[in-house]
Protein backbone atom coordinates (compact mmCIF):
# COMPACT_ATOMS: atom_id res chain seq x y z
CA UNK A 1 0.00 0.00 0.00
CA UNK A 2 1.60 3.27 -1.10
CA UNK A 3 1.55 6.76 0.40
CA UNK A 4 0.39 9.50 -1.95
CA UNK A 5 1.91 12.75 -0.67
CA UNK A 6 -0.41 15.75 -0.85
CA UNK A 7 1.77 18.33 0.91
CA UNK A 8 5.04 18.23 2.85
CA UNK A 9 7.28 20.76 4.56
CA UNK A 10 10.17 20.88 7.04
CA UNK A 11 10.48 23.61 9.68
CA UNK A 12 13.12 23.91 12.40
CA UNK A 13 12.54 23.96 16.14
CA UNK A 14 15.66 25.65 17.50
CA UNK A 15 16.77 25.23 21.10
CA UNK A 16 19.13 27.72 22.70
CA UNK A 17 20.04 28.91 26.20
CA UNK A 18 16.80 30.83 26.68
CA UNK A 19 14.34 28.33 25.24
CA UNK A 20 12.93 27.49 21.83
CA UNK A 21 12.36 29.44 18.65
CA UNK A 22 10.91 28.54 15.26
CA UNK A 23 12.53 28.84 11.85
CA UNK A 24 9.94 28.37 9.12
CA UNK A 25 10.79 26.99 5.69
CA UNK A 26 10.56 29.47 2.85
CA UNK A 27 8.79 26.95 0.64
CA UNK A 28 7.28 23.45 0.89
CA UNK A 29 9.17 20.30 0.01
CA UNK A 30 9.21 19.46 -3.64
CA UNK A 31 7.59 16.06 -3.91
CA UNK A 32 10.21 14.14 -5.82
CA UNK A 33 11.93 10.80 -5.42
CA UNK A 34 13.95 11.83 -2.37
CA UNK A 35 11.04 13.39 -0.47
CA UNK A 36 8.87 10.36 -1.25
CA UNK A 37 11.56 7.99 0.00
CA UNK A 38 12.14 9.97 3.21
CA UNK A 39 8.45 10.21 4.07
CA UNK A 40 7.78 6.58 3.17
CA UNK A 41 10.69 5.53 5.38
CA UNK A 42 9.53 7.72 8.27
CA UNK A 43 6.00 6.31 8.07
CA UNK A 44 7.24 2.73 7.84
CA UNK A 45 9.60 3.14 10.79
CA UNK A 46 6.90 4.89 12.81
CA UNK A 47 4.47 2.05 12.10
CA UNK A 48 6.98 -0.52 13.35
CA UNK A 49 7.84 1.34 16.55
CA UNK A 50 6.30 -0.05 19.71
CA UNK A 51 5.23 1.89 22.79
CA UNK A 52 2.56 4.07 21.19
CA UNK A 53 -0.41 5.76 22.78
CA UNK A 54 -3.68 6.39 20.96
CA UNK A 55 -6.51 8.81 21.49
CA UNK A 56 -8.54 11.68 20.08
CA UNK A 57 -8.47 15.47 20.13
CA UNK A 58 -9.04 17.24 23.41
CA UNK A 59 -12.23 19.34 23.40
CA UNK A 60 -10.22 22.11 25.08
CA UNK A 61 -9.15 23.93 21.91
CA UNK A 62 -8.01 27.03 23.80
CA UNK A 63 -5.15 25.15 25.44
CA UNK A 64 -4.77 22.50 22.71
CA UNK A 65 -5.52 24.32 19.42
CA UNK A 66 -4.19 21.81 16.87
CA UNK A 67 -7.66 20.46 16.03
CA UNK A 68 -8.84 24.02 15.35
CA UNK A 69 -5.93 24.66 12.98
CA UNK A 70 -6.50 21.34 11.23
CA UNK A 71 -10.22 22.06 10.89
CA UNK A 72 -9.40 25.32 9.08
CA UNK A 73 -7.04 23.46 6.76
CA UNK A 74 -9.70 20.85 5.94
CA UNK A 75 -12.40 23.47 5.38
CA UNK A 76 -10.02 25.30 3.03
CA UNK A 77 -9.98 22.13 0.91
CA UNK A 78 -6.46 21.17 2.07
CA UNK A 79 -4.87 24.20 0.41
CA UNK A 80 -2.97 26.34 2.92
CA UNK A 81 -0.50 23.86 4.39
CA UNK A 82 1.92 26.68 5.22
CA UNK A 83 -0.61 28.31 7.57
CA UNK A 84 -1.47 24.98 9.22
CA UNK A 85 2.12 23.99 9.87
CA UNK A 86 3.21 27.48 10.99
CA UNK A 87 0.37 27.49 13.54
CA UNK A 88 1.32 24.02 14.71
CA UNK A 89 4.97 25.04 15.04
CA UNK A 90 3.96 27.87 17.36
CA UNK A 91 2.03 25.38 19.50
CA UNK A 92 5.04 23.04 19.47
CA UNK A 93 7.34 25.88 20.55
CA UNK A 94 5.10 26.72 23.50
CA UNK A 95 4.72 23.11 24.63
CA UNK A 96 8.42 22.35 24.22
CA UNK A 97 9.25 25.31 26.44
CA UNK A 98 7.37 23.75 29.34
CA UNK A 99 9.22 20.41 29.32
CA UNK A 100 12.85 19.71 30.07
CA UNK A 101 12.80 16.56 27.91
CA UNK A 102 11.87 18.45 24.74
CA UNK A 103 14.43 18.63 21.97
CA UNK A 104 14.98 20.77 18.93
CA UNK A 105 15.34 19.47 15.41
CA UNK A 106 13.88 19.40 11.95
CA UNK A 107 10.10 19.01 12.15
CA UNK A 108 8.73 17.04 9.21
CA UNK A 109 5.07 17.54 8.33
CA UNK A 110 3.55 15.29 5.68
CA UNK A 111 -0.09 15.23 4.57
CA UNK A 112 -0.62 12.05 2.58
CA UNK A 113 -3.35 9.65 1.57
CA UNK A 114 -3.24 5.90 1.99
CA UNK A 115 -6.07 3.72 0.66
CA UNK A 116 -8.08 6.95 0.09
CA UNK A 117 -7.78 7.97 3.78
CA UNK A 118 -6.06 11.26 4.71
CA UNK A 119 -3.28 11.40 7.33
CA UNK A 120 -0.94 13.97 8.84
CA UNK A 121 2.45 12.67 9.99
CA UNK A 122 4.70 14.80 12.21
CA UNK A 123 8.20 13.77 13.27
CA UNK A 124 11.15 15.58 14.82
CA UNK A 125 14.39 14.51 13.14
CA UNK A 126 17.91 15.47 14.20
CA UNK A 127 21.17 15.48 12.27
CA UNK A 128 23.76 12.75 12.54
CA UNK A 129 27.49 12.92 11.89
CA UNK A 130 28.73 10.53 9.24
CA UNK A 131 31.61 10.17 6.82
CA UNK A 132 32.01 10.17 3.05
CA UNK A 133 34.81 9.41 0.64
CA UNK A 134 36.47 12.31 -1.17
CA UNK A 135 37.58 12.22 -4.81
CA UNK A 136 41.10 11.25 -3.76
CA UNK A 137 39.72 8.40 -1.61
CA UNK A 138 40.13 10.23 1.66
CA UNK A 139 37.34 10.66 4.18
CA UNK A 140 35.47 13.76 5.29
CA UNK A 141 32.76 14.53 7.80
CA UNK A 142 29.20 14.89 6.51
CA UNK A 143 26.01 15.57 8.36
CA UNK A 144 22.81 13.82 7.35
CA UNK A 145 19.32 13.21 8.69
CA UNK A 146 19.12 10.58 11.41
CA UNK A 147 15.93 9.10 9.96
CA UNK A 148 16.01 5.96 12.10
CA UNK A 149 16.79 7.75 15.36
CA UNK A 150 13.69 9.90 15.86
CA UNK A 151 12.15 9.87 19.35
CA UNK A 152 9.16 12.16 18.88
CA UNK A 153 6.55 11.48 16.22
CA UNK A 154 2.80 11.21 15.81
CA UNK A 155 0.12 10.59 13.23
CA UNK A 156 -3.37 12.06 12.93
CA UNK A 157 -5.94 10.12 10.95
CA UNK A 158 -7.76 13.04 9.36
CA UNK A 159 -10.44 10.91 7.70
CA UNK A 160 -11.04 8.93 10.90
CA UNK A 161 -11.32 12.20 12.84
CA UNK A 162 -13.89 13.58 10.42
CA UNK A 163 -15.80 10.29 10.74
CA UNK A 164 -15.76 10.70 14.56
CA UNK A 165 -14.03 7.38 15.20
CA UNK A 166 -13.00 6.56 18.77
CA UNK A 167 -9.24 6.82 18.18
CA UNK A 168 -7.47 8.61 15.37
CA UNK A 169 -4.30 10.08 16.90
CA UNK A 170 -1.20 8.11 17.81
CA UNK A 171 2.20 9.17 19.12
CA UNK A 172 5.36 7.55 20.43
CA UNK A 173 4.93 7.23 24.15
CA UNK A 174 8.55 6.66 25.13
CA UNK A 175 9.60 6.11 28.72
CA UNK A 176 8.11 8.05 31.60
CA UNK A 177 6.64 11.40 30.60
CA UNK A 178 9.26 12.46 28.03
CA UNK A 179 6.65 12.63 25.25
CA UNK A 180 4.01 14.55 27.20
CA UNK A 181 4.87 17.81 25.44
CA UNK A 182 4.47 16.15 22.04
CA UNK A 183 1.13 14.67 23.09
CA UNK A 184 -0.05 18.11 24.20
CA UNK A 185 1.27 19.66 20.98
CA UNK A 186 -0.94 17.25 19.02
CA UNK A 187 -3.82 18.06 21.39
CA UNK A 188 -4.37 14.38 22.13
CA UNK A 189 -6.46 12.96 24.94
CA UNK A 190 -4.81 9.54 25.29
CA UNK A 191 -7.51 6.96 25.93
CA UNK A 192 -6.35 4.01 27.99
CA UNK A 193 -9.45 1.85 28.30
CA UNK A 194 -8.71 -1.60 29.65
CA UNK A 195 -11.68 -3.37 28.09
CA UNK A 196 -11.27 -1.76 24.66
CA UNK A 197 -7.50 -2.26 24.57
CA UNK A 198 -7.91 -5.91 25.58
CA UNK A 199 -10.42 -6.42 22.75
CA UNK A 200 -8.01 -4.84 20.28
CA UNK A 201 -5.16 -7.01 21.56
CA UNK A 202 -7.23 -10.18 21.14
CA UNK A 203 -8.20 -9.20 17.59
CA UNK A 204 -4.56 -8.47 16.75
CA UNK A 205 -3.39 -11.82 18.14
CA UNK A 206 -6.03 -13.78 16.23
CA UNK A 207 -5.11 -11.90 13.04
CA UNK A 208 -1.43 -12.69 13.63
CA UNK A 209 -2.18 -16.39 14.14
CA UNK A 210 -4.17 -16.47 10.90
CA UNK A 211 -1.50 -14.62 8.90
CA UNK A 212 1.19 -17.00 10.16
CA UNK A 213 -0.89 -19.98 9.04
CA UNK A 214 -1.00 -21.57 12.49
CA UNK A 215 -2.80 -24.89 12.70
CA UNK A 216 -5.85 -25.14 14.94
CA UNK A 217 -3.75 -26.77 17.66
CA UNK A 218 -0.97 -24.17 17.38
CA UNK A 219 -3.49 -21.33 17.47
CA UNK A 220 -5.23 -22.76 20.55
CA UNK A 221 -1.91 -23.12 22.37
CA UNK A 222 -0.79 -19.62 21.31
CA UNK A 223 -4.00 -17.99 22.56
CA UNK A 224 -4.05 -20.05 25.77
CA UNK A 225 -0.49 -18.98 26.62
CA UNK A 226 -1.42 -15.38 25.85
CA UNK A 227 -4.39 -15.61 28.19
CA UNK A 228 -2.23 -17.03 30.99
CA UNK A 229 0.28 -14.18 30.62
CA UNK A 230 -2.39 -11.49 30.47
CA UNK A 231 -4.25 -12.93 33.46
CA UNK A 232 -1.05 -12.73 35.48
CA UNK A 233 -0.78 -9.02 34.76
CA UNK A 234 -4.49 -8.51 35.36
CA UNK A 235 -4.43 -10.17 38.78
CA UNK A 236 -1.48 -8.02 39.88
CA UNK A 237 -2.97 -4.88 38.29
CA UNK A 238 0.30 -4.41 36.40
CA UNK A 239 0.57 -2.74 33.00
CA UNK A 240 1.31 -5.09 30.12
CA UNK A 241 4.07 -4.08 27.71
CA UNK A 242 3.43 -5.34 24.19
CA UNK A 243 7.16 -5.92 23.69
CA UNK A 244 7.30 -7.97 26.90
CA UNK A 245 4.30 -10.02 25.74
CA UNK A 246 5.97 -10.75 22.39
CA UNK A 247 9.21 -11.73 24.15
CA UNK A 248 7.45 -14.12 26.52
CA UNK A 249 5.33 -15.72 23.79
CA UNK A 250 8.28 -16.20 21.46
CA UNK A 251 11.62 -15.58 23.19
CA UNK A 252 13.57 -16.98 20.22
CA UNK A 253 12.11 -14.61 17.62
CA UNK A 254 9.79 -11.98 19.15
CA UNK A 255 10.27 -9.50 16.30
CA UNK A 256 7.39 -10.46 13.97
CA UNK A 257 4.79 -10.43 16.77
CA UNK A 258 6.17 -7.23 18.31
CA UNK A 259 6.01 -5.56 14.90
CA UNK A 260 2.46 -6.81 14.30
CA UNK A 261 1.27 -5.45 17.65
CA UNK A 262 2.97 -2.10 16.97
CA UNK A 263 0.93 -1.57 13.78
CA UNK A 264 -0.42 1.97 14.08
CA UNK A 265 -3.66 1.06 12.33
CA UNK A 266 -4.61 -1.26 15.20
CA UNK A 267 -4.96 1.70 17.56
CA UNK A 268 -3.58 -0.49 20.35
CA UNK A 269 -2.15 1.28 23.39
CA UNK A 270 1.04 -0.01 24.92
CA UNK A 271 1.23 -0.49 28.70
CA UNK A 272 -2.32 -1.19 29.86
CA UNK A 273 -3.79 -3.54 32.48
CA UNK A 274 -5.59 -6.40 30.67
CA UNK A 275 -9.33 -6.61 31.39
CA UNK A 276 -9.92 -9.95 33.13
CA UNK A 277 -13.41 -10.74 31.83
CA UNK A 278 -12.59 -9.76 28.25
CA UNK A 279 -9.64 -12.18 28.22
CA UNK A 280 -12.09 -15.09 28.09
CA UNK A 281 -12.50 -14.38 24.37
CA UNK A 282 -8.99 -15.76 23.85
CA UNK A 283 -10.06 -19.29 24.72
CA UNK A 284 -13.86 -19.25 24.48
CA UNK A 285 -16.16 -19.20 21.47
CA UNK A 286 -19.49 -17.45 21.84
CA UNK A 287 -22.44 -17.03 19.50
CA UNK A 288 -26.17 -16.51 19.74
CA UNK A 289 -29.35 -16.07 17.73
CA UNK A 290 -32.88 -15.23 18.81
CA UNK A 291 -33.48 -18.86 19.78
CA UNK A 292 -30.18 -20.14 21.17
CA UNK A 293 -26.86 -19.21 22.79
CA UNK A 294 -23.55 -21.07 22.61
CA UNK A 295 -20.56 -20.50 24.90
CA UNK A 296 -17.79 -23.09 25.01
CA UNK A 297 -14.04 -23.40 25.50
CA UNK A 298 -11.81 -23.95 22.46
CA UNK A 299 -10.60 -27.16 24.14
CA UNK A 300 -14.00 -28.69 23.41
CA UNK A 301 -13.12 -28.64 19.70
CA UNK A 302 -9.54 -29.79 20.28
CA UNK A 303 -10.75 -32.81 22.29
CA UNK A 304 -13.57 -33.69 19.89
CA UNK A 305 -16.42 -32.96 22.31
CA UNK A 306 -17.69 -30.47 19.75
CA UNK A 307 -17.21 -31.18 16.04
CA UNK A 308 -17.56 -28.53 13.35
CA UNK A 309 -18.74 -29.60 9.89
CA UNK A 310 -17.34 -27.05 7.43
CA UNK A 311 -19.52 -28.13 4.52
CA UNK A 312 -22.79 -28.15 6.47
CA UNK A 313 -21.88 -25.13 8.65
CA UNK A 314 -23.07 -27.11 11.66
CA UNK A 315 -21.83 -28.26 15.06
CA UNK A 316 -22.12 -31.75 16.56
CA UNK A 317 -22.08 -31.65 20.35
CA UNK A 318 -21.20 -34.91 22.09
CA UNK A 319 -21.05 -36.04 25.73
CA UNK A 320 -24.13 -34.08 26.76
CA UNK A 321 -24.67 -33.85 30.53
CA UNK A 322 -27.20 -36.37 31.90
CA UNK A 323 -29.53 -33.61 33.09
CA UNK A 324 -29.60 -32.06 29.62
CA UNK A 325 -30.29 -35.46 28.02
CA UNK A 326 -33.24 -35.98 30.36
CA UNK A 327 -34.61 -32.51 29.61
CA UNK A 328 -34.37 -33.08 25.87
CA UNK A 329 -36.00 -36.50 26.09
CA UNK A 330 -38.83 -35.10 28.19
CA UNK A 331 -39.28 -32.33 25.64
CA UNK A 332 -39.53 -34.87 22.82
CA UNK A 333 -41.83 -37.14 24.77
CA UNK A 334 -44.46 -34.50 25.44
CA UNK A 335 -44.37 -33.39 21.81
CA UNK A 336 -43.77 -29.69 22.32
CA UNK A 337 -40.63 -29.62 20.20
CA UNK A 338 -38.84 -31.62 17.56
CA UNK A 339 -35.27 -32.13 16.52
Amino acid sequence: MSNVIVRAVVHDLVRDDVGFSVKLAEKPLEIGTTAQRVIDTLHELYGRRGSKSHGRFSPNTDNFPTSRHLRSYVEDDYNDFAVLTASMMETLRKEAGTRGAAQGGHVFFAHFTRASAHYLLVAIITDKLGAALTNDLGVTDVRHLDIEGFRFAGRIGISAWLADEARYISFLKGKGNVADYFRDFLGCDALVQEREDTKRLIAALKKFAAEKGMSSTEKDEFLKRTKDICQRYSRKREELSLAALANELNPVDPGPLAEALADTDLGLNDNFVPHAQTLSALTRIKASTKNWTLDFDRDAIATGQIVYDKDAHSLLITNLPDAMVRDLEDELDDGTAGL
